[in-house]
């Protein structure tokens, strides 16, 4: 009996890998679901490969994580669809996507990628200011000028 118990307690304390890692990046307007699995490193963003994505420094930019993460990168498949916002803002969304799924299943990568860039991992709370009536459409702070004389 005080076997059965040591090996649950020890199967407990072992942490398995999981199969399947749903991960969200936010960047302004633009919000990334990224769903990655064990595989054989294909990425794809919005079903298209990662590899034909223009323009380049997108492509380049979303790379940054798994050049960081390695040969972890390489074991598994990530699939992204982002919407939202505007071309760097959705970039952003991506990255940091892709970064939690790959940290999820590499937890030591945590401390690199948050030295590297913390955006990779930490959402920026900053968010548009709503306008407000009146004069809306001129933005949230704008006066109607005033002559001094």
């Amino acid at each position: 009996m005080a076997d059965e118990m040591k090996k649950k307690s020890e199967a407990k304390s072992r942490k398995k890998k999981p199969e399947v890692v749903f991960t969200v990046g936010k960047r302004k307007a633009a919000v990334a679901r990224a769903v990655c699995r064990p595989g054989t490193g294909k990425i794809f963003v919005n079903n298209k490969a990662l590899d034909v994505l223009q323009p380049e420094a997108v492509r380049l930019f979303l790379r940054e994580p798994l050049q960081l993460a390695g040969d972890v990168a390489k074991t598994l498949d990530i699939n992204v669809n982002v919407k939202g916002g505007g071309m760097f803002g959705q970039a952003e969304a991506v990255r940091q996507a892709i970064a939690k799924a790959i940290v999820a299943f590499e937890p030591s990568l945590k401390n690199s990628f948050l030295e590297y860039d913390r955006a990779l991992l930490v959402a920026d709370p900053r968010r548009n200011e709503p306008h407000k009536p009146s004069r809306s459409s001129a933005g949230p702070r704008r006066h109607k000028q005033r002559s001094k004389r």
